[in-house]
C-alpha cells in the first residue's frame, strides 16, 4: 500500500531544512570573512528546529512511523486489539489536544503583552503561533491513524 499523504508537513519541514542549512552556510562564510556572524541565525534556526520537529513528527503520524512497542498488539485477539489501538489513539490525541490548547493559549498571551523576541526583539508570537497550529494538524493526522489502523489499512507491522 502507498504510504498516506502528508503533503502540506513535507512542504513545511522541507524549507525548514533548507533554509536552517542556508543560514548556517551564510553564518559560517560570512563568520570566516568577517570574524563576525549574524544575529539572527541563532533565534531563527530554533524556531525552524521546532517546526521541523512538528511537521516531521505529523508526517510519521499519517504514515503511522512513530516508534512503539506493538507486541501486546500482535498478540492480542480482534477485538481487544482494536480496543488497545483506540485507546493508544485517545491518548495522543488528548496530549496534542493539551499542546494546542496551552500552545494557544501561550500565543496569546504573548500577543496581549506584546513581548518581543530576546534576540531580533520580533513578536515572540510570531514564533509560537506555529506551536497550536501544528499540534491541530497532528491532531487531524492522529484520527486519520486511528481510523487507518482500525481499518486495518496501514502495515501495523513496521
Amino acid at each position: 500500500m502507498k504510504d498516506p499523504d502528508a503533503s502540506i508537513e513535507r512542504v513545511l519541514a522541507t524549507l525548514a531544512i533548507v533554509i536552517i542549512a542556508l543560514i548556517s552556510l551564510a553564518n559560517v562564510v560570512v563568520r570566516y570573512i568577517t570574524d563576525a556572524s549574524f544575529a539572527f541565525t541563532e533565534e531563527f534556526s530554533v524556531f525552524l528546529l521546532v517546526l521541523l520537529t512538528f511537521a516531521g513528527a505529523s508526517v510519521a503520524l499519517r504514515r503511522n512511523r512513530h516508534i512503539r512497542i506493538s507486541l501486546l498488539e500482535r498478540y492480542l485477539p480482534g477485538r481487544l486489539r482494536q480496543g488497545l489501538i483506540l485507546f493508544q489513539g485517545l491518548c495522543g490525541l488528548v496530549v496534542l489536544g493539551l499542546v494546542a490548547w496551552f500552545g494557544a493559549r501561550l500565543a496569546w498571551q504573548e500577543y496581549q503583552w506584546q513581548t518581543l523576541s530576546p534576540g531580533l526583539g520580533l513578536p515572540q508570537w510570531w514564533y509560537l503561533v506555529w506551536l497550536p497550529l501544528l499540534a491541530v494538524m497532528m491532531l487531524w493526522r492522529q484520527c486519520q491513524q486511528i481510523r487507518d489502523r482500525l481499518r486495518g489499512g496501514l502495515d501495523d507491522e513496521s
